[in-house]
């Protein structure tokens, strides 16, 4: 039985933006998941970590800084944030809550790719380490 495809949530109140991200992602063999806040996204993780985390900044319900400040309480730095934002400086919204990378609105489709397909050959090289280590267990501090 084969692994199954890197997942994505995209955490994004735009409707239009959403099935634009969803259909693009899931054409590249990304499973996708979708939440329109982050009190959604919560529930979603709760459900399956997901191997990368897409988060809109302004969203109304729980918006972007409280889902980043939630999640890193529940569960450290299980999976990586990139924040996509329309706000002027980007990286320091991703800063402001301690994320991996950023995606300035508007953005070009590849650059989401280039993005999800880094972090996939990050996730595939990790879990391809740990297969031949032998342990299994997770680095220290995770």
């Amino acid at each position: 039985m084969s692994a199954l495809p890197f997942s994505v949530l995209v955490v994004e109140d735009d409707g239009d933006l959403v099935s634009l991200m969803e259909l693009v992602l899931t054409d590249a063999g990304y499973r996708v998941r979708t939440a329109p806040e982050g009190g959604v996204a919560l529930a979603r993780i709760a459900e399956e970590m997901p191997g990368l985390i897409l988060l809109d900044m302004r969203m109304p319900g729980m918006n972007g800084w409280e889902f980043a400040r939630e999640f890193r309480s529940r569960y450290g730095r299980a999976a990586p944030i990139v924040v996509v934002t329309a706000a002027e400086n980007a990286r320091a919204r991703a800063a402001e809550v301690g994320a991996d990378g950023w995606l300035s609105k508007p953005f070009e489709i590849d650059e989401v790719l280039r993005m999800v397909a880094a972090r996939a050959a990050t996730a595939a090289a990790a879990a391809a380490a740990g297969a031949t280590s032998g342990t299994g267990a997770a680095p220290a501090g995770t």
